[in-house]
């Protein structure tokens, strides 16, 4: 594996979207986000160790990636947000994770993506949205990660992330 990327950032801001579109623009695997499969097929409310599993889970479809370019539909940005947020914790081997991984580039999405009801999303209104976000830039600025705010409609984006990765590869 020569280069992961990673689409980040809060809930519908058109992750998932992005990461499909690059993977088939660079005919390469991605890495889907496991929590929404985990929480699909859970029965009841979920809890800290729940996604401490998802988290672990995650990191391994990552580490098992072989592709030389992998797009990753979220990574340990995305539980290490989840859990301050849920339950005001920061978790030492997540932290540890991200503080080594600068190998990676940093696709942060914005908020300019209208918002799409899922019975799996938890913050739908503009100023928690606004609060994530700016949690999230914080969160990479913290250990210094390469980022790229990327917005706009899904064209503009590609192309933006397209002209990142032809300079950074």
């Amino acid at each position: 594996m020569d280069k992961l990327i990673v689409i980040t950032g809060p809930e519908s801001t058109g992750k998932s979207t992005l990461t499909n579109a690059l993977s088939e623009e660079y005919s390469t695997s991605f890495v889907k986000e496991y929590a929404r499969q985990y929480l699909e097929n859970l029965n009841r409310l979920y809890e800290l160790e729940d996604v401490l599993v998802m988290a672990k889970e995650q990191l391994k479809q990552e580490e098992e990636s072989l592709e030389e370019l992998v797009f990753l539909d979220t990574d340990l940005t995305v539980y290490a947000i989840w859990i301050k947020e849920k339950y005001n914790l920061e978790i030492g081997w997540i932290n540890d994770h991200l503080s080594k991984a600068t190998d990676k580039i940093y696709f942060l999405c914005d908020l300019d993506v209208q918002w799409e009801e899922d019975p799996l999303r938890e913050h739908p209104e503009k100023a928690d949205r606004q609060r994530l976000f700016m949690m999230y830039k914080a969160l990479l600025e913290k250990y210094n990660l390469t980022c790229h705010v990327i917005s706009g409609d899904l064209p503009t984006r590609i192309k933006k992330c397209k002209e990142i990765i032809a300079t950074s590869i």
